[in-house]
């Protein structure tokens, strides 16, 4: 399997991620411990989460994986602080990253996280704060590199300047929104900084929520899944025009629409691996064909400029 580090750091992944906002959520325990063994079984190791999903569920769940099954020196975990948990618990200021990798660590039943991500930006703290108390974590061995998630390309390269300056642990990740219809956070600017900097990109909503399933149409099919209520955005010109070019690279490779849009993803410079969910075993082997299969240049252009 094509392996790829995030960033400068020691972490080296497959080009997919589990992404585990879906346990507690739409995904039970049993369920969950079953996608997650069948995940390892594919050859695949990194499994996303976050303190705020499910506030706490979803961490829990994994945590009880991990101890039922013995396996943590097999699997790559990474989770995020920042999002709101409580009233006055949120954001990225030292003393409450503090607590909340502790409250992260028992949830997991581990030691260690492999990849602690600033969730969202904080304007009330400095970045220096901020990685201060990341580097006395890493130094401690309670996380092993950091990553940032939904942060603008003047935020990281400020982050990085006083990684430098101050001698501190990098942000060597971050999360964008980004997959074939959602394009313009990423592309340009920060794509460019990605590749110029070595920074690992690990998009979420890589199928657009399910847009690029292809199971969402019209209106009709909007209570198909909890998630139908976002899909009014995508149903215009482009997202047709984008449904139109995955039926037709589909048909072209026996593949299905949200296989066919992870394959365009994962091709995209610059992008280490998309963040993919799955709430049943057949969901989980249409993504792990997804990232394995290999699109031809001409099917590639159709995707992209049919979602320009």
């Amino acid at each position: 399997m094509n392996r790829r580090p995030i960033g400068r750091s020691e972490l080296v992944i497959e080009p997919l991620v589990f992404g585990g906002n879906v346990f507690g959520w739409t995904v039970d325990e049993d369920t969950g411990f079953r996608l997650l063994d069948a995940f390892l079984d594919h050859g695949f190791t990194a499994i996303d989460t976050s303190n705020s999903y499910g506030k706490g569920k979803s961490e829990t769940l994994i945590g009880k994986w991990l101890k039922a099954r013995g396996n943590r020196a097999n699997v790559h975990i990474f989770t995020k602080v920042g999002s709101q948990m409580a009233e006055g618990e949120q954001g990225l200021k030292a003393d409450y990253i503090r607590q909340a990798v502790e409250e992260s660590l028992t949830r997991l039943q581990t030691d260690y996280i492999d990849l602690y991500q600033s969730h969202r930006p904080d304007p009330e703290t400095p970045h220096e704060e901020t990685l201060e108390a990341y580097d006395q974590l890493i130094r401690a061995g309670k996380v092993r590199v950091i990553g940032s998630s939904n942060f603008t390309p003047d935020m990281i390269r400020e982050a990085h300047r006083v990684s430098v300056i101050k001698s501190l642990a990098r942000y060597e990740s971050e999360q964008p929104l980004y997959n074939l219809y959602d394009r313009e956070v990423f592309e340009g600017e920060l794509q460019n900084l990605a590749l110029e900097e070595d920074i690992g990109i690990l998009p979420y909503f890589s199928l657009a929520a399910g847009f690029l399933t292809g199971k969402y149409r019209s209106q009709a099919d909007f209570d198909k899944s909890p998630r139908g209520a976002r899909m009014d955005k995508y149903m215009n010109d482009k997202g047709k025009r984008i449904l139109a070019a995955l039926d037709q690279v589909s048909a072209a490779n026996d593949a299905t629409p949200a296989e066919v849009a992870l394959a365009w993803l994962v091709a995209q410079p610059g992008v280490t691996a998309p963040i993919a969910s799955a709430t049943s075993p057949e969901q989980l082997e249409s993504l792990v064909k997804g990232v394995g299969l290999k699109l031809s240049d001409e099917d590639l252009d159709t995707l992209t400029q049919a979602g320009r």
